[in-house]
């Protein structure tokens, strides 16, 4: 969250004499232009933060500035600790030292805001896992990620269909995905690895995905990860949040290799987002046709496959009508029909009377 960059920065700030754009940038885990943009939002709220020009400058404190973090008001406080998600931090071996920031940063704030944390852990609690499953964290996810913390290169082995691939990746950030772990990493070797692998997909499932040196890695899918001595320096313009998006919606574009046909009521135009996968959804409706006479759109909506759309499409119930391909038409047809015989007018022979 910002108010907890913020405080990170002028932290830092007080604790050297002047740090550069690219220093901060590392630091706080955001671009350089993030950074010039925090240090103006400071200044502009009363904190003396100063820059210096030139191929040497920097950020500094004017005049020894120091903070107790008492111009936090409680909203911003209780915002802090809502960054804390206990389970995940647990998981990846984080917790002690989580806990120990929080008493640090609660003896810092002002005594009639010493219950945010208490008070933000009664108001949000984040339960990642989907439901109907025992969330069981990767044997291999604390070392991994320390390695992500240090920057330090590991020597990874993971399965990859029926083989096991090495490879040396520079561990750039963790994802927490509806219970699943994944590994954004940069190739060290790229292009060479004991198997011959060369593709770059993600590993969403049994393949990885990415353009480029940046992959995605599913932690469970390691069989073993050995961090070495070297650290590596991070690309400062990695973004690992905007790599996340990216590389997910690719996969989820990856899986959708049919198209069908569908005429929407307004009702059905509503309710497809909900039915079929956002990316399908948005691709449909981004290109809507004009309504017909009876206000009803026909769409063209990607899908995995008929057996899949089949499944989707029949939450849209009379809201849609599939018009191609024919054998899923037909499929809906035979649907109509049965429905038709459970619903229909009652046989006088077999109608239902109260009392038996």
């Amino acid at each position: 969250m910002r108010a907890a960059r913020l405080i990170k920065m002028v932290l830092l700030l007080q604790s050297r004499p002047s740090m550069t754009a690219a220093e901060l940038a590392r630091e706080l885990e955001v671009s350089e232009r993030t950074v010039t943009r925090d240090a103006q939002a400071l200044s502009e709220a009363g904190v003396p933060v100063y820059a210096d020009r030139g191929r040497a400058g920097g950020y500094r404190l004017v005049g020894g500035y120091r903070t107790r973090l008492t111009g936090l008001a409680r909203s911003e406080a209780e915002a802090l600790f809502l960054s804390g998600v206990p389970g995940a931090l647990r998981e990846m071996g984080l917790q002690d030292a989580a806990s120990a920031a929080r008493l640090k940063v609660s003896a810092a704030l002002l005594p009639s805001l010493r219950d945010a944390p208490d008070s933000a852990a009664q108001r949000f609690h984040l339960d990642a896992p989907a439901w109907f499953r025992e969330p069981e964290p990767p044997a291999l996810l604390p070392v991994v990620a320390e390695a992500v913390w240090d920057d330090r290169r590991v020597v990874a082995r993971y399965r990859r269909g029926e083989n096991e691939v090495e490879r040396v990746l520079e561990p750039y950030g963790l994802v927490l995905k509806a219970g699943v772990w994944y590994l954004c990493a940069r190739v060290a070797d790229a292009g060479s690895s004991r198997t011959g692998d060369r593709s770059s997909r993600t590993d969403h499932g049994s393949s990885r995905t990415g353009d480029g040196p940046f992959r995605t890695y599913r932690i469970d899918r390691f069989s073993a990860v050995e961090p070495l001595k070297e650290r590596f320096a991070r690309d400062p313009d990695f973004d690992l949040p905007g790599h996340w998006a990216e590389q997910a919606e690719r996969f989820a574009r990856s899986l959708l290799r049919a198209e069908v046909v569908v005429r929407l009521s307004p009702e059905g135009v509503r309710r497809l987002r909900y039915a079929v996968d956002p990316v399908s959804a948005r691709e449909a409706l981004g290109a809507v046709d004009e309504p017909d006479g009876a206000g009803w759109v026909t769409v063209t909506v990607p899908v995995e496959s008929e057996e899949v759309a089949h499944t989707q499409l029949t939450a849209l119930g009379p809201e849609a009508e599939v018009l191609a391909p024919e054998s899923l038409r037909e499929r809906f047809a035979a649907d109509a029909a049965r429905l038709a015989g459970l619903y229909g007018p009652a046989d006088p022979g077999h109608r239902r009377t109260d009392g038996g």
